[in-house]
């Protein structure tokens, strides 16, 4: 095959010669007889050798294949069966090239056991045992709430004393405080049968499943029932839980009216790392809801992280599809399940509501990362500004342009510095247009550029590893053309991004980037573009205020700057000095200026000059 391949061994080569065109699961080992990776195929002999016949774009992937000394196969009937058995030997082997699960903690389950008077409690451990269990719970917080609620509602024992009929026939079960406090029935003494416990535990299992509204239709026609019979107090009781469920399903996000039982997953990914929230909707409402964080290791598609994801969460959650909602169609074949991406409807609510989880989770990570480790949420974010905007060094300095002007008047440029992602506002500049006349950005950015890096330089000051302009093709050009005059062409790399769509332009290529609208790269590039444009702006009304007052005090033949700052100060503005009597004005300034001043303010426009 291809010059990768060439370099394995002959015994390699064979084995991927005669792989065959079925479905089954590799194993790559490293020299030491390590497995370094394990993966899934649809045909075998087709994706071992996309390995061997080309060179990848990440090296991470490159990597990966020159640490392959041997491999191994095994031949499955399905693609799913191939699937199950990938998720396996991941979770045995450990491979360090594969996906990486960073948050596979343990979620609490509510357990409903399998005993002739079951008990309801909170449990971590899920086992194989016969017993019922429901969940997960993200929050350990809402899994005790339920079980407090569930409490209040039904009198399910809480003892872990084993009841057997053998033991209610002797009849020497001793009744604890919760039966004095009508918390239990006294099943240790067979107290209730079995068969009427059982209706409790009934009801217990369709709060837990989501089905409330059964329950309370049921509810509520049983209180009509014991009304009409005069059964008032065993009525009044049934209202009470009929209030509690009722309580317990308004915390239950609805989300939707018309979908009853549905799967959703929806997918926030930020390039390294790929998070996918599970949603099960029963009846309308979301009743369990996991995000799981993973960690890409080579380059996985968004649609193979998503197959992860649903393995994962049907090993774990013991979950079987049949519709299920996507953002894209997963690589997989996976018999009697309907996948849906959905445009529009309730459907796409559905997504947008599973995706925004994903997103917060991201946040919420991305926050805990800062707030533990502040650096490592930094190399972060400069690692990505690196890929994104093709650079050879972490932006550690960058600095950003802006031009600000008034019909060419007061032309004023602004410089805005960033360390480490943060603005730096010591070493923020304003430049006044000197060269330039009229509204000409191009010609004032390469003034700006000029100015700012032969100085660096005479100085001795450290050059920034990116350079940012406030605009599109026709402000680069003009940026790179600066940086070429003064012989910093390629040694430091510049940008152009455009206020409209947010596109980034790179020197000598036409079309532009776009990046991710929730990136921290474009974060970052709109910080600086924000906080670039709003100094530049502040410098430009400043001067322009400036020059608009002493352009007319400085008409008036006889006084200058230092008499004209000095009435500024006293009377704040121009128009107040023009209606200030000339009594008022020689207070300042003296009767002899005072009249000067008065006589050129109220003197026809056209006469306001200096001789």
């Amino acid at each position: 095959m291809a010059k990768h391949l060439e370099k394995k061994s002959e015994e390699l080569k064979e084995k991927i010669s005669i792989l065959p065109d079925t479905p089954g699961v590799y194993m790559y080992f490293d020299a030491e007889g390590t497995v370094i990776y394990v993966g899934k195929a649809k045909n075998l002999k087709r994706r071992v050798s996309s390995y061997f016949n080309r060179t990848h774009d990440r090296l991470r992937t490159n990597l990966l294949v020159r640490a392959i000394a041997d491999m191994k196969y095994i031949v499955v009937p399905t693609e799913q069966d191939a699937l199950n058995l990938e998720s396996s030997m991941i979770k045995e082997y450990q491979p360090r090239y594969n996906v990486l699960l960073k948050d596979d903690k343990s979620y609490p389950w509510i357990c409903v056991t399998n005993e002739l008077y079951p008990r309801v409690f909170m449990t971590h451990n899920k086992l194989k045992n016969g017993a019922k269990y429901f969940g997960p719970y993200t929050n350990t917080a809402v899994a005790r709430t339920v079980i407090g609620l569930l409490g209040e509602l039904f009198p399910i024992r809480t003892c872990r004393v084993p009841i057997t009929p053998e033991s209610v026939a002797r009849g020497k079960g001793r009744l604890c405080l919760e039966y004095h406090m009508k918390r239990c029935k006294g099943c240790c003494r067979g107290m209730i049968s079995p068969e009427e416990y059982r209706t409790y535990v009934d009801r217990i299992m369709q709060i837990l499943r989501g089905d409330t509204q059964q329950l309370m239709d049921y509810l509520r026609s049983e209180m009509e029932r014991l009304s009409e019979q005069l059964r008032f107090e065993e009525a009044q009781e049934l209202k009470e839980q009929y209030k509690l469920v009722e309580r317990y399903r308004a915390k239950s996000v609805i989300v939707s009216q018309t979908i009853e039982d549905i799967d959703v997953f929806g997918i926030e990914d930020d390039d390294r790392d790929v998070y996918v929230n599970y949603m099960h909707v029963r009846c309308g409402a979301v009743v369990k809801s996991v995000t799981l964080q993973y960690k890409r290791r080579l380059d996985e598609t968004t649609e193979e992280m998503l197959v992860y994801a649903m393995q994962e969460i049907k090993e774990s959650l013991d979950v079987t599809y049949d519709e299920v909602i996507v953002p894209v169609i997963p690589d997989v074949d996976m018999p009697g399940v309907k996948f849906i991406v959905p445009q529009r409807g309730d459907k796409a609510k559905l997504l947008d509501v599973s995706t925004r989880n994903a997103r917060q989770h991201k946040i919420d990570a991305l926050k805990q990362m800062e707030k533990s480790n502040p650096e490592k949420r930094l190399e972060r974010t400069l690692e990505r500004m690196k890929s994104d905007f093709r650079l050879t060094e972490l932006p550690r300095h960058i600095e950003c342009f802006d031009n600000s002007n008034t019909q060419g008047t007061n032309p004023v440029a602004s410089c805005v510095v960033f360390r480490n992602a943060k603005p730096c506002k010591r070493d923020y500049r304003h430049f006044n247009i000197k060269t330039v006349e009229g509204p000409d950005d191009f010609a004032s950015m390469k003034e700006v550029l000029t100015r700012r890096y032969t100085r660096l330089m005479q100085e001795g000051e450290g050059l920034p590893q990116l350079i940012v302009v406030d605009g599109g093709k026709g402000q680069l050009s003009s940026a790179v053309e600066a940086l070429e005059e003064i012989g910093l062409r390629g040694k430091i790399a510049v940008v152009g991004i455009a206020k409209r769509l947010e596109e980034i332009y790179f020197p000598g290529d036409s079309v532009p980037l776009y990046i991710d609208k929730n990136s921290e790269s474009l974060r970052v590039v709109q910080q600086l573009r924000d906080e670039a444009h709003r100094f530049g702006i502040t410098h430009h009304r400043n001067r322009r205020s400036k020059s608009q007052v002493v352009s007319e005090l400085d008409g008036i033949k006889g006084i200058g700057e230092v008499t004209a700052a000095t009435l500024i100060k006293h009377f704040k503005s121009v128009k107040r000095i023009r209606e200030a009597t000339l009594d008022a004005i020689a207070e300042v300034v003296g009767p002899a200026k005072a009249r000067i001043v008065h006589e050129g303010l109220h003197r026809p426009a056209g006469e306001q000059s200096k001789a």
